[in-house]
């Protein structure tokens, strides 16, 4: 009995021991589990996520805004160019929008037609979507911006002023030369006559040149100057001949 005794006080010992190792074991293999599950997290994720953005928007820029462009209201056809950032991207219809992935950033968007560009400076971010439509600005040039558009002159106004009218000619030419554009303008008009007390009817005429380099339009002021008289009344101007060189 003496020489069991020690032995199961020896064993109840050992299996004290024994299981304090296999918890210290089994803690450490805790920890161990929960450190390997967390780092493959944050490691392979952020570069799955670089590459998707990378693959869709084409470019080595970690971060894109959506950027749509639009010419809707123009009423004539028309194929036009746009420039983002000095580099041609592609071309918009009234139809058919263009839409782009941009670097975030400022950029300047631009839509050309011929020489002549509309420009519009704007701000991309990542999960916003930017729309820029040229429609008011080139509607307000339709007649300018039309491709079947020649060089021509026209009057925009005329007004009294003393004793002639003033007329403001605006010279325009939508194709890519320096043009020498003249007109020859001509009013009729009618006075009393200060000494016959008579209406005399009279025309008064002149010539306006102007040097107008390609894709732009000028506008220029002639003055037509009446002979001396009462009651002066006269007729809308109007072009008589238009002559480019």
């Amino acid at each position: 009995m003496r020489l069991i005794v020690p032995f199961t006080l020896v064993m109840a010992v050992g299996c004290i021991l024994a299981t304090g190792c296999v918890a210290l074991t089994n803690k450490n293999t805790v920890n161990a589990t929960t450190a390997a599950g967390f780092a493959p997290f944050s490691n392979t994720s952020d570069p799955g996520l670089n590459k998707t953005i990378n693959a869709t928007a084409d470019s080595t820029s970690l971060l894109k805004g959506s950027l749509r462009v639009s010419i809707r209201g123009i009423t004539f056809p028309a194929n036009l160019s746009v420039v983002l950032d000095n580099e041609t991207v592609g071309t918009v219809e009234p139809t058919k929008p263009l839409y782009l992935m941009v670097p975030e950033g400022n950029h300047t968007v631009k839509v050309c037609v011929r020489s002549v560009c509309e420009r519009e400076n704007v701000t991309t971010r990542f999960g916003r979507y930017v729309t820029v439509d040229f429609s008011e600005r080139l509607q307000r040039d339709v007649e300018f911006l039309d491709p079947f558009v020649q060089p021509t002159a026209r009057i925009l106004e005329c007004y009294k002023n003393g004793n002639a009218i003033s007329l403001n000619v605006e010279f325009i030419n939508p194709s890519t030369k320096d043009l020498l554009m003249s007109v020859k303008v001509s009013c009729g008009y009618s006075y009393i006559d200060d000494r016959s007390s008579m209406r005399v009817g009279e025309s008064a005429g002149g010539i306006l040149v102007q040097n107008v380099k390609g894709g732009q339009r000028i506008t220029k002021t002639l003055d037509l100057y009446f002979a001396r008289g009462e009651s002066v009344s006269y007729d809308y101007p109007v072009i008589q001949e238009l002559t480019i060189k």
